[in-house]
């Protein structure tokens, strides 16, 4: 009975797990994608599910493909921009199927569920799907710290949106299931997408007004930017005082400029 006891603790504790994942969805523009995806996810323990812009929703498409899964497209969350879909979150992964010209981390699903997961120990984790036409805008894997690609066969590379999903949702729904590891002390936690976001901002904005950012390798700098304070997994208190930093150069610039020196 004990054994059996502490078999359903663990699994109740993968779906408590499981909660803090959330799939977005960005710019879907088939409804039955939706659907499926909901039921995808349902099955496998996950509940959160956000769409960004879908073209068409609610829709009876979606509806008939969750079957089963209809209370996820009931409680989906609707956002007209991503940044207020991931804000809170304090890691994000992109799907991609395609090779960036900037090198971002990089994991298969299965080593990405396994990091997902220890993540999500901690905090709220974002998992974001593309267009089915075009996937990710490089803006958009801009706010992404890794990203995500499932190996596929050399014959033929294309998947289906919700079999994206539901490959990773198995993934995720092992990787739970797993001993958790201990950790000694509290880690400090990481800084959420608005907290980088508004660093970032600020950066690009001292860096614009010294001359060091230039058209047209701006964004490319930036990108490069991004991606060197990305790995380092900067705290809220460290962005707070990179972006005091910031400020007291600005303070200084208006001042030297003022003086005339």
């Amino acid at each position: 009975m004990s054994e059996y006891r502490e078999k359903q603790s663990l699994l109740h504790g993968a779906d408590d797990l499981l909660s803090r994942i959330r799939v977005v969805l960005v710019e879907p523009s088939h409804p039955g994608n939706i659907g499926s995806t909901a039921r995808a996810m349902k099955v496998m323990g996950l509940t959160r599910l956000v769409l960004v812009r879908p073209r068409f929703f609610p829709h009876l498409d979606a509806t008939a493909l969750a079957s089963g899964a209809e209370d996820l497209l009931q409680q989906a969350e609707l956002h007209d921009d991503l940044l207020s879909a991931i804000g809170d979150c304090q890691r994000v992964y992109g799907t991609t199927a395609r090779d960036r010209h900037i090198q971002w981390p990089q994991l298969d699903a299965r080593q990405a569920a396994s990091e997902i997961v220890a993540q999500a120990m901690q905090a709220p984790v974002a998992l974001l799907f593309g267009r089915e036409s075009s996937g990710l805008s490089n803006s958009e894997l801009d706010l992404c710290q890794t990203l995500i690609q499932i190996p596929t066969g050399d014959l033929y590379h294309s998947l289906n949106l919700a079999q994206a999903v539901q490959i990773i949702a198995y993934e995720l729904q092992m990787a739970s299931r797993l001993p958790v590891p201990r950790q000694d002390g509290l880690p400090e936690q990481e800084a959420q997408v608005d907290d980088r976001e508004g660093f970032y901002e600020q950066m690009r904005a001292v860096l614009l007004a010294s001359g060091f950012l230039q058209a047209p390798r701006e964004e490319h700098m930036m990108r490069r930017l991004r991606r060197l304070f990305d790995r380092a997994h900067p705290s809220r208190n460290e962005i707070d005082i990179l972006r005091g930093i910031l400020t007291e150069i600005t303070r200084w610039a208006t001042r030297a400029s003022r003086e005339g020196r």
